[in-house]
């Protein structure tokens, strides 16, 4: 039974299911799915769409919806009884299933570790506690779960096997309508509706900003799961014809000079395509607050956080206004010396990844778990 909570990992989870396939083709894998895990042929027991939420306060008004899902999945392991349960990031919600699980039998792989090097770390100890075997993508992140005596591998970064172009810039701007002769910028808003409302707006009216100054243009790109009928409501209310990519991304954002990302796993799949990028996070104010508060690291961009430095711009709450993002911008296009200098520290930040073959690594983590 494998479980993801949001877009990233419904991808990383196909690819896993992907590899447990070819080893194994007689394997019976089932659990919450999106677009990704569908096709890779998990048979369907919940959309990842009924537990997608944010930050704290967006998932007060989702409680209902959740504790549904979670009652679901207890149900599901209490009369399926599988031989191994994978969860995938997701913390909040996984954790708490992982517990159940523990208290069936059923062993637990934990695939893609929750932030504890951010903000309480003390959930380690919980997490020793649920979990038989950690899975983990960046390589510090090993030594804090050998510290609780935690079984742990690093298997590298999974958006290794995945982020690279397969179509020249010119051909990927000329599908989508665009002229390969001037420069343009991504928006990549979210991977929920709800940060696609709190960002959008901002980027679109710094879009116009900079239309009026000439030979800029952008792309939307839409992530799978954030209804494109919300996209095109926004663009028609903002009276922009900007054209929305479908499930091109890596190709788009290779074929841009610069993308404006919301904080998350955008940041890293734009940084192992070498693209410069500013980086937009807003949340409701009590759940910033709240961050605050418990959040212990420096920068907000996993590709900062890598790095130890800022490496590329990042706009956190009021920041986040058109001025700042084409100010932001405007240095990076018109300064050919701090783009380059992104560009080679982004280099460094990918070389820290590990090598790819994550998800192969997993599933015979996996497989031995089951034997």
């Amino acid at each position: 039974m494998l479980v993801v909570g949001e877009a990233s990992g419904d991808l990383h989870g196909a690819h896993l299911v992907r590899s447990l396939y070819e080893r194994d083709p007689t394997l019976e894998l089932f659990g919450v799915a999106g677009e990704h895990l569908k096709e890779a042929g998990i048979r369907v027991v919940l959309e990842v769409s009924s537990l997608t939420g944010m930050g704290l306060a967006e998932l007060a008004g989702n409680v209902r919806a959740l504790w549904s899902a979670y009652r679901l999945l207890q149900s599901v392991l209490r009369e399926q009884r599988p031989d191994l349960l994978i969860l995938i990031d997701f913390p909040e919600f996984n954790l708490r299933l992982a517990r159940s699980a523990k208290n069936m039998r059923i062993p637990v792989l934990y695939y893609i570790s929750p932030q504890v090097w951010a903000w309480r770390k003390r959930r380690i100890r919980k997490i020793a506690q649920r979990v038989d075997h950690m899975a983990v993508v960046f390589p510090f992140e090993a030594q804090l779960y050998e510290k609780a005596k935690l079984r742990v591998t690093f298997v590298g970064h999974p958006l290794l096997d995945v982020v690279r172009a397969t179509l020249p810039r010119e051909t990927a701007l000329m599908q989508l309508g665009l002229d390969p002769s001037k420069q343009t910028i991504a928006l990549l808003p979210g991977s929920r509706e709800r940060e696609v409302h709190y960002h959008l707006g901002a980027m679109l009216e710094a879009a116009r900003r900079l239309q009026l100054s000439g030979g800029f243009q952008f792309v939307l790109v839409r992530a799978t799961t954030v209804d494109r009928l919300l996209l095109e409501k926004t663009l028609a209310q903002a009276a922009l014809r900007i054209p929305i990519s479908d499930g091109n991304a890596y190709n788009v954002i290779n074929a841009c000079e610069l993308v404006w990302t919301a904080s998350g796993t955008a940041t890293l799949e734009t940084a192992l395509l070498l693209r410069p990028m500013v980086i937009v996070y807003r949340l409701a104010w009590l759940t910033y607050g709240l961050a605050r508060l418990l959040v212990r690291v420096s920068h907000i961009g996993i590709v900062n956080i890598i790095a130890g430095e800022r490496v590329v711009p990042e706009l956190i709450q009021s920041q986040v206004t058109p001025g700042r993002i084409v100010s932001e911008s405007e240095r990076i296009l018109r300064e050919p010396n701090r783009r380059r200098r992104m560009v080679e520290k982004l280099s460094l930040v990918r070389d820290k990844l590990g090598l790819p073959g994550a998800a192969g690594r997993v599933a015979d983590i996996a497989l031995a778990m089951m034997r």
